[in-house]
């Protein structure tokens, strides 16, 4: 007879020199960056209600534990197989290699302790703890810090790069500080979860069933709507709101070619935070939740427990807001969620802070809008919103500052509040005169003593921010041209052949030694943003390491931000002519390429990025 173990494990236990497998029919690994971000927010944050300036790791015993809900898995033979839990098993090894090869830079004593947590050593080879074939290079690679190309891989391979990358732009090293290593102490002995345990594909199977179908609980979407019926006593209202509710919920979930059965607890979570949370938890030892992080972690219990504030209670009141306040921002939503993945006219902000993976905009977007507003309204508050969002954080990450979910949590709490329900005009005021108040523009910052684009160069941090602020300058330039708008086309990875950045200088430091002061001094001038452009990849790899001089004839035939740097560009091109001079820009062709060239070029860049960031984009929503 078989035998049915649930135990309590901690990160250790679970993952201590344990291998896991799944079935070939499992699905895909489908984390998106926000369930990423969720997980590593929740986990800082807990700890951090713990953590005391000069905590050491043995002080991270006695704090506070996190849970992690529950897990099943089959033995079969010496291998382990996991029914439910590969999303968060796969998760947190991506977690773990991040926070091994931040350790590893830092010089922590920590290594030994994660390493058995990652993979097991086999007689020399190194066995990962996901111990499923197809995934293992993409694990390898990561662990050991090599680049890796997912682009034409299947489906879990290229979310597992892109959910690793979404992990690196956290920072959480530099979020935590000097408490980094008390962090990982405590994520591998306080975080648990429960493993459910059998050595029965038949019983694992049935477990996972009567969790996920027979007798499931009711979720805190159905414990909102149980909650907001219950004062509609009229049979008639009551009937109405219920299917107004059902129905809308059931377009939340079934949405767009990839139904997701979330979307509609993300979308309350989003439309509660941006119309009514009025407070946030302070970043320090002791503090409490507050509307902010209550709605994100129950926000069934916090509208019970806020009714007045959410202005719920009684017969009309709920009524409201089952049947007209719910149905129009889960309306909202879905404009916003299509918006995001279509270059939408009107709403094209909402896809540059997509492509960025702003997973906040959904909250942000919605806090503007009003029941009442008609639909030209909503789209130009919409976009006024994204518009605003999507100079901001361009401004930010160009000086280097952080911008993953938790380090601009606080600023989006405190930009809800003061575009909430706002009129457009005023919106705008109010957007606009926030960025002028600014000292962080494309300039740079006087607050971390950053160039802005001038300083911009190429790195691990920048790279996915240089591709966008190349797309964005290339399809600008091609439309003022007379061209299409290309920048979907600029950034769909999923093209036979994606376009890539490309380098001007070629990495032959010896060909150009005498103009540098060092190998050095060269990278950062390769490196420099305005010694990139983007071409085809099979264009850049046909040019390879050729000089400028051999190359440039390539660059002719491509747009015409990269084409600019050659005569061709401005031979019978009229319209790129007339562009040129009416917004005064300095483009050049060049027969050679130096350091001159490349500070001629950084200045014209620097215009073209004010240009396609301009805060007129704003004004010219106003009603």
């Amino acid at each position: 007879m078989s035998s049915i173990t649930p135990h309590y494990r901690t990160i250790t236990d679970l993952l201590q020199s344990r291998t896991f497998s799944i079935d070939e029919y499992q699905r895909e690994y489908k984390w998106e960056r926000e369930n990423i971000e969720e997980l590593v927010h929740d986990l800082t944050s807990t700890f951090v209600r713990s953590y005391s300036e000069g905590d050491t790791p043995r002080h991270a015993a006695d704090y506070d534990a996190y849970f992690l809900g529950s897990i099943i898995v089959t033995r079969r033979g010496n291998k382990s197989y996991l029914v439910d839990g590969q999303q968060r098993v796969t998760s947190l090894t991506l977690l773990l290699i991040h926070l091994y090869r931040q350790a590893t830079a830092l010089g922590l004593g920590v290594l030994s302790t994660i390493e058995p947590l990652i993979y097991s050593d086999n007689y020399g080879e190194k066995i990962f703890n996901l111990d499923i074939a197809e995934r293992t290079p993409v694990i390898r690679a990561l662990f050991q810090g090599e680049e890796f190309n997912p682009d034409d891989k299947e489906e879990s391979i290229r979310t597992m790069a892109r959910r690793y990358a979404d992990i690196e732009d956290l920072e959480i090293a530099d979020e935590l500080g000097e408490g980094f290593e008390t962090f990982i102490y405590w994520l591998l002995r306080r975080v648990g979860l429960i493993e459910i345990a059998t050595d029965s594909d038949r019983h694992a199977y049935a477990i996972f069933e009567t969790m996920n179908d027979r007798g499931k609980p009711l979720s805190p979407v159905d414990m909102v709507k149980a909650y907001l019926l219950a004062p509609i006593e009229d049979s008639a209202d009551r009937a109405s709101a219920n299917e107004r509710w059902k129905r809308t919920v059931l377009d939340l979930i079934s949405w767009g070619d990839e139904p997701d059965t979330e979307r509609d607890a993300n979308c309350i979570k989003a439309w509660l935070r941006a119309q009514y949370a009025e407070s946030t938890r302070e970043r320090r030892k002791g503090a409490v939740d507050k509307d902010w992080e209550l709605i994100g972690s129950g926000f069934h219990r916090w509208l019970r427990d806020n009714s007045a504030r959410a202005g719920v209670g009684g017969h009309q009141q709920n009524l409201r807001m089952m049947t007209e306040e719910f149905p129009f921002f889960a309306r909202q939503y879905l404009r916003i969620h299509d918006a995001g993945r279509t270059l939408t006219p009107g709403l094209e902000s909402v896809f540059y802070n997509a492509h960025n993976d702003f997973t906040w905009q959904y909250t942000v977007l919605l806090a503007p809008l009003c029941v009442t507003d008609d639909e030209d309204t909503v789209r130009r508050k919409i976009e006024a919103t994204a518009a605003y969002l999507d100079i901001w954080l361009m401004r930010r990450v160009v000086n280097y500052m952080r911008s993953g979910y938790s380090a601009v949590n606080y600023a989006m709490w405190s930009l809800c509040r003061e575009i909430r329900r706002k009129p457009l005009d005023e919106l705008i005021g109010i957007l606009v005169g926030k960025l002028e108040a600014e000292d962080v523009t494309f300039e740079g910052s006087v607050t971390n003593g950053r160039g802005g684009v001038e300083d911009l160069r190429l790195n691990q941090f920048s790279k996915r921010y240089i591709y966008h602020l190349l797309a964005r300058v290339t399809a600008h330039v091609d439309a003022g041209a007379g061209r299409a708008d290309g920048f979907a086309h600029l950034v769909d990875r999923g093209l036979k052949n994606p376009f890539d950045i490309e380098h001007i200088w070629a990495d032959k430091y010896e060909r150009y030694a005498e103009q540098f002061e060092g190998r050095q001094d060269f990278d950062a001038w390769r490196n420099d943003v305005a010694a990139l452009v983007l071409l085809p990849a099979d264009v850049n790899r046909s040019v390879g390491d050729k000089p400028f001089e051999d190359k440039s004839a390539a660059y002719g035939k491509q747009n015409f931000y990269a084409a600019s740097l050659t005569a061709g560009a401005y031979q019978h091109q009229p319209k790129f002519a007339q562009f040129c001079q009416s917004e005064q820009l300095p483009f050049q062709a060049y027969e050679r390429f130096g350091k001159h060239e490349q500070e001629e070029r950084s200045a014209l860049l620097l215009r073209l990025v004010n240009a396609v960031w301009s805060p007129q984009r704003l004004e010219e929503l106003k009603a």
